[in-house]
């Protein structure tokens, strides 16, 4: 079963979130990323741009195939992970640590509250399996 941390918030298209402050880290789940195999690139949004709650925002392209990843909340980019430029694999090694892509303003609170949890999240997985 893929970790699936509880104070994260998810999306059905499964990108996570973590709220530090006023700022939102945003990556891909273990789910993800497992699915998806070796990243071996991730192309990242532009610091300052701004997006509309799933948007495409981001894409990671592995061995296998490429993704979207859509922007779990409306915002501006404020950072981007630049590790992941040199070292693309750490969204698999660590996705909800050091494979974070981007973080963004919190724009719009509410998003956040529909955003599904934890257990919102392993019911969507149940039913992929």
């Amino acid at each position: 079963m893929s970790k699936i941390p509880e104070e994260l918030r998810y999306l059905d298209t499964h990108e996570w979130v973590r709220v530090e402050g006023d700022k939102a880290y945003v990556g891909i789940t273990d789910y993800a990323q497992d699915q998806l195999g070796d990243v071996v690139f991730v192309e990242l949004p532009e610091e300052g741009e701004e997006f509309e709650q799933k948007d495409s925002i981001a894409v990671v392209e592995s061995v296998k195939a490429a993704a979207d990843i859509y922007a779990p909340i409306s915002g501006t980019v404020l950072a981007v992970n630049e590790a992941l430029e040199d070292n693309p694999e750490l969204v698999n090694e660590d996705p909800y640590g050091e494979g974070w892509m981007f973080t963004l303003s919190i724009d719009n609170e509410e998003e956040l509250e529909e955003m599904l949890t934890a257990e919102g999240y392993k019911k969507v997985l149940e039913e992929e399996a």
